[in-house]
């Protein structure tokens, strides 16, 4: 350990609000699982393997065994089922964890690429031990906010089924919104600057999505997936971010592709042909420009705010020949305040 930072030990039982007093036995003899299914749980939350003899369990991982095997003997869940929950948790806990610790040693560095000193992880670590439990309800709250959201799509999907596909998958708008030629710019720019630049598309393009009343699927660093449950929001996402970014002088304009259309959600994210069309899509678009599938531009062609142009019939990988369109704000909207995408392709219409 280097000289004047804090005990680990310290910090960990810190952050992890109870002291490191169980082996991996004592948990499985005290929370009443087996030790294969700990095993699987332990992994599936991202831990890492602990021999047996090791002390490296606190009252809280016994107390979230005893939670599970309750949920199972409830029948609420299965193992599967329990893993599955499991994962999500592990898998989402880890990168807002990381973002967190992240941001903090960010703030208390002195330059970008300057480590803390010892005297600033102390400050992180009293920061930690004076506030965490404020930190610790804000994200039960986050969590039960999105839980809402998520349950009223799903509820609001169930009841206008008989409109969807017929394997029982919610109609819904995808979009893709890519940054171009980032590949160049990743080589122009130095690693900070590059961070700047992603973490400021993400954070336009999360804000519009949330704003709109659609929903951040993931990001892929130089591009974002988004949803939607209606046509109409999809649009406006993607006219949206689309402007956004064409008026930040500093930051690489964005292609979108949106397609409508039956999708599979599954752990969090959205699969099936509709979001491989809305991926391929934007590769057809010009920088600034929002490309659109025929069922979206159908679903649009008689809403005032937009244009719909249908141009020249493409090939994309895996699905054919098919067949896109340009949305564009129309010009009365445009007149109103809102701001068109002007560099959209418009070329010959196909047959």
């Amino acid at each position: 350990m280097a000289a004047g930072l804090p005990d680990p030990k310290a910090i960990e039982e810190l952050l992890l609000g109870g002291e490191l007093r169980y082996t991996r036995v004592d948990a499985v003899r005290l929370s009443g699982v087996t030790r294969e299914f700990s095993s699987r749980l332990w992994r599936a939350f991202g831990y890492p393997s602990m021999p047996d003899e090791a002390v490296a369990y606190t009252e809280g991982d016994v107390a979230a065994l005893c939670r599970i095997r309750r949920l199972i003997d409830d029948g609420v869940l299965d193992e599967d089922g329990v893993i599955r929950l499991v994962r999500a948790f592990g898998q989402t806990m880890t990168r807002l964890a990381e973002w967190q610790v992240s941001l903090l040693r960010d703030m208390m560095s002195q330059g970008p690429r300057d480590q803390p000193s010892a005297e600033a992880v102390e400050a992180i670590v009293d920061i930690a031990e004076r506030h965490i439990g404020e930190f610790e309800p804000l994200v039960v709250h986050a969590w039960r906010r999105q839980l809402a959201a998520a349950g009223t799509r799903a509820m609001a999907a169930a009841a206008t089924r008989e409109n969807g596909d017929p394997a029982g998958r919610p109609m819904t708008t995808v979009g893709f919104a890519d940054m171009v030629s980032f590949t160049q710019v990743s080589r122009e720019l130095d690693e900070i600057e590059l961070a700047r630049v992603v973490e400021w598309f993400e954070e336009t393009a999360a804000d519009i999505i949330a704003s709109c009343g659609g929903r951040l699927v993931k990001t892929l660093g130089d591009e974002v997936l988004f949803s939607a449950e209606s046509p109409r929001i999809g649009a406006e996402i993607a006219l949206t971010v689309a402007a956004a970014i064409q008026d930040e002088t500093e930051v690489p304009d964005v292609r979108v592709g949106v397609a409508y259309g039956p999708v599979l959600p599954l752990m969090g994210d959205v699969f099936g042909t509709t979001v491989n069309l809305a991926a391929r899509l934007t590769s057809l678009a010009r920088p600034g420009a929002v490309v659109i599938d025929t069922e979206l531009a159908a679903q649009l062609e008689k809403e005032p705010a937009y244009e719909v142009t249908r141009i020249v019939r493409r090939p994309v990988r895996g699905l054919g020949i098919v067949q896109p369109y340009v949305l564009r704000r129309s010009a009365k909207a445009a007149d109103g305040g809102a701001e068109g995408s002007g560099s959209e392709p418009s070329g010959p219409a196909g047959g």
